[in-house]
């Protein structure tokens, strides 16, 4: 069953890669929305859908990081998909 969640993940996501860490992770799974950097410099907000196994590996892969990325908290609430959405985008932010 397809869904989509509105996340936003807290720690160092900024200014290290994790913007187009993301979106290979959505492209992996066939996920389409979006991720963007929030003002404050240390947030990230992202928005994923597609089938909810796939966005479960999503957002595991995403919560581990890597060797420079470093997610302290993690927030995802459900919200109403979007229809006809095809590709995951990559915004600048503010």
């Amino acid at each position: 069953m397809k869904k989509r969640y509105h996340v936003f993940v807290e720690g160092r996501v900024q200014g290290v890669g994790f913007r187009g860490f993301c979106m290979i992770r959505a492209q992996r799974y066939n996920l389409t929305g979006s991720v963007r950097n929030l003002p404050n410099g240390t947030m990230v907000e992202i928005y994923v859908q597609g089938e909810d196994s796939d966005i479960d590996k999503f957002l595991a892969d995403i919560e581990k990081g890597d060797r420079f990325i470093r997610v302290d908290n993690i927030s995802v609430k459900p919200t109403a998909l979007v229809e006809g959405e095809k590709r995951f985008s990559y915004g600048a932010g503010w």
